[in-house]
């Protein structure tokens, strides 16, 4: 599924470029170039859309199974 998301690009005093959206909460992104600015800002955004999934109930899980777990460090 692809989404179209607006974003937000500043170029700061300090010669870097911000992104930034009011459609994904908490998307920050920075980079040294526009073109590196847009590529952390997509990953980002997935990580935000992947932390946001619901886990699923614990009557409908099976004994065993895997869940992918997004960690910051």
């Amino acid at each position: 599924m692809e989404k179209i998301i607006e974003l937000r690009i500043e170029h700061l005093p300090e010669g870097c470029f911000l992104a930034t959206s009011e459609s994904v909460q908490g998307l920050v992104a920075q980079g040294r170039t526009i073109s590196e600015t847009l590529e952390i800002a997509k990953d980002v955004v997935k990580k935000l859309i992947e932390a946001q999934s619901p886990l699923p109930e614990m009557a409908d899980l099976p004994e065993d199974f895997s869940y992918p777990l997004v960690v910051g460090v």
